[in-house]
């Protein structure tokens, strides 16, 4: 009886292992192979010449990075941007969960429904069809301008795309604006999980609606809400390419370039392959060191952990 049972649980996770097999294969064949990748960082490669054939240089391009004030200066400024951005990002990560309480709030299941797919949809555009409604509407002869224009409020058009002073706080409202749905997703499935009885409970005490949200709504999803910002903070270094490169011109250049745009623009546009790659692994490393320095902060402070 005893084997047979044996037997049995040996079956199941045999089957188990196989339904997640496929997945496995996919995050080794699109996360950790392309981290071979990381060999030229230590090669001086020129394209076409082959890997084989390029001379080995060791730390060289992790150097350069700090080799004169020049590139020290400019690295400062490519981080300074990188975490001013991803810092706001941080500091407004509060708002999917706010918005989420509010959608469950609305009576209507019409108009509920209708605010959540205007507000997920954006999650879908591409940044290039992003821009292009930036540009139509705030260029210099965009709508918004036109608008101005015609009204006598201004005389010369307002150069919000091409002005630098402000460019952080667009690209916080932009991304705002395109992943503020698709964000409360998780907020709102945390919400349709709590237990019918903390709800009632509260009630027979005698609770508000906002009393309801504060002691019942709010403490459900305050574990959702630190499991996201610790995989935010361990992100804190990436704040991906595709919408900084389509806002990106000459004149905000300077305070638009974040880590992985300006290791692009290595790459793609100067040639200098080994540069923007060792960048790439000291910046996954950091990512490392952050993600684990979190999650122990996270074990000590809360008692549990992500990893």
């Amino acid at each position: 009886m005893v084997q047979i049972q044996k037997n049995s649980l040996t079956s199941s996770s045999i089957r188990k292992f196989l339904f997640i097999l496929p997945f496995m294969i996919l995050l080794g064949i699109f996360a950790y192979y392309p981290l071979y990748g990381w060999v030229y960082a230590f090669f001086d490669y020129t394209p076409p010449i082959p890997l084989s054939q390029s001379p080995f240089v060791g730390l060289k391009w992790f150097h350069t990075l700090v080799e004169n004030q020049v590139k020290i200066d400019q690295t400062l400024q490519i981080l300074k941007n990188t975490f001013g951005m991803s810092g706001l990002n941080l500091l407004f990560s509060w708002l999917p969960m706010i918005f989420a309480i509010f959608l469950t709030e609305i009576k209507s299941v019409r108009f509920r429904r209708f605010i959540q797919t205007v507000t997920t949809l954006p999650n879908f555009i591409s940044w290039v069809l992003v821009y292009s409604l930036a540009f139509s509407m705030f260029s210099s002869d965009g709508i918004i301008n036109g608008l101005l224009k015609q009204i006598g409020l201004i005389d010369s058009p307002i150069l919000l795309l091409q002005n630098s002073d402000h460019v952080w706080m667009m690209m916080w409202i932009w991304t705002t604006w395109k992943t503020l749905g698709w964000s409360a997703i998780l907020y709102i499935a945390a919400i349709m999980g709590i237990d019918d009885a903390l709800y009632e409970a509260a009630y027979v005490d005698g609770a508000t609606r906002m009393r309801v949200i504060w002691h019942v709504v709010l403490p459900s999803m305050v574990p959702t809400y630190f499991v996201l910002l610790m995989l935010q903070i361990a992100s804190f270094l990436n704040n991906g390419l595709e919408q900084y490169f389509v806002f990106q011109n000459a004149f905000n250049k300077d305070s638009i370039q974040v880590l992985d745009l300006y290791v692009y623009n290595l790459a793609m546009g100067g040639g200098s392959y080994s540069v923007s790659v060792a960048i790439s692994v000291l910046k996954s490393l950091i990512s490392v060191v952050l993600l684990f320095s979190v999650n122990g902060l996270s074990k000590r402070l809360r008692g549990e952990s992500i990893v």
